[in-house]
């Protein structure tokens, strides 16, 4: 008998295993998940260590936002303490920058009323310009007048030879902040003879902290600010690429539509209507209520999920910080704001649109819904990731090199040698 139900035995065995592991997944938890890749996906641009990740989230909970902050600031402090024990300054300045990166990330969970977050911010905004100071790394720091605000740019300059190729400029998008811009795109740039200008505005990381101003979706109004600051002291490169990340893949083309200096934008990922994105995240029925005006049956339907959902908890006290909204409702439409229906025919320059099958914010259909609307663009090149390359995900996180090697030969058509731009 023992013998005749081993076979159903070693099947249930296999089942189970196979149940309990999703290849592939540092966590079940979407956030926790995608947070992780975002921390790895810094290691080729020396801000972070495989193994001092691997390690780091061996101590987390699932879906414990606590021991997410703890296990981050843990490591971020423990590589801060080894920075300072190095004497040769690559050693050192690759230590600091790692160690923002992990502070950076014991951040991103703490509630924005949490007295101690902005301790943590600090600590990973220092040790990252200490990095770049240690390391040598050339840069310029530019405060940008804004009203009676100001906005923080960085200006990396590439080598010799890089005034002869487009001005790379990068925004962030709804959780960034300005110093985590240089890993994502400055020090590939620079190996490859780019100059980048990297900046933050409303609503975005120490414009929200320090300042407390949130996110416009006119944001034609801060990248020209940037803009101009930036121009009155630099001499104007032939060609100016505008790239937004994320939920800048919503602001760069907008401020696009209403900046002719800018040669070609670049929607990194598609974010054509935000307003949809936010609608698909909310409990359906919400959705009614809302538009029918029963805010505090919302507001309630909300607070449950957020009890559920530590991605969607995080997204709503996230928007309330960054849009100044001060329930659910308010909150839906002010995302509705952040849409390119009627600005996507505005835009003349020439637009890459790059997307992933498994985003899990912004549903792939947007693609086409942009791309419809894209009627006056020069030219429109599109390139959506598989999972095949691990390229899938928002924003392709941990298929960093993939994205960029499509990116750097799109953009080579600006450089003079490939000057005549053809429709795609």
């Amino acid at each position: 008998m023992l013998v005749n139900l081993f076979p159903v035995y070693l099947c249930l065995v296999v089942l189970f295993e196979c149940s309990s592991v999703q290849r592939g997944r540092f966590f079940d938890n979407q956030a926790f998940h995608f947070q992780t890749l975002r921390a790895i996906n810094d290691v080729k641009a020396d801000g972070a260590e495989t193994g001092e990740i691997l390690e780091t989230i061996r101590h987390i909970k699932e879906g414990d936002t606590e021991s997410w902050r703890f296990a981050w600031e843990r490591i971020g402090n423990a590589v801060l303490k080894k920075a300072e024990s190095y004497s040769d300054p690559k050693s050192k300045g690759n230590a600091l920058l790692r160690a923002h990166n992990y502070l950076r990330t014991a951040e991103f969970f703490m509630d924005p009323t949490d007295p101690n977050r902005e301790s943590v911010s600090k600590k990973s905004t220092d040790a990252f310009y200490k990095g770049l100071n240690t390391l040598g790394v050339q840069y310029e720091h530019i405060k940008v007048p804004y009203g009676k605000h100001y906005l923080n740019a960085n200006y990396f300059p590439g080598p010799a030879g890089s005034e002869n190729k487009p001005l790379i400029v990068f925004v962030g998008g709804f959780d960034s902040v300005l110093e985590e811009l240089y890993f994502v795109i400055v020090h590939n740039a620079y190996e490859r003879g780019y100059s980048v200008l990297t900046y933050e505005g409303p609503g975005q990381g120490e414009v929200i902290r320090k300042q407390n101003l949130p996110f416009t979706h006119e944001w034609e109004k801060p990248n020209k600010a940037v803009m101009d600051t930036f121009l009155k002291n630099h001499k104007k490169h032939d060609k100016i690429i505008l790239v937004g990340m994320s939920f800048g893949g919503y602001l760069g083309p907008r401020a696009a539509a209403f900046d002719d200096r800018i040669d070609g934008v670049v929607a990194f990922d598609v974010g054509y209507d935000f307003g949809a994105v936010a609608e698909n995240a909310t409990p359906g029925i919400a959705i009614w209520l809302q538009k029918h005006e029963f805010h505090r049956t919302v507001e309630f339907l909300s607070s449950i999920k957020a009890k559920f959902s530590s991605t969607f908890s995080w997204g709503l006290k996230n928007a309330r910080w960054t849009f100044h909204t001060k329930d659910s409702s308010e909150t839906l439409n002010a995302f509705r704001k952040f849409n390119l229906e009627g600005v996507a025919d505005k835009i003349k320059q020439d637009v890459l649109i790059l997307a992933g099958t498994k985003d899990h914010f912004i549903p792939l259909n947007q693609v086409e819904k942009f791309q419809k609307n894209l009627k006056n663009a020069r030219s429109v090149r599109t390139i959506i990731y598989d999972e095949e390359f691990g390229g899938a995900e928002h924003c392709q996180l941990g298929a960093a090199t993939l994205w960029q090697a499509d990116f750097f030969e799109w953009i080579k058509k600006f450089e003079p040698n490939n000057s005549n731009v053809k429709k795609e």
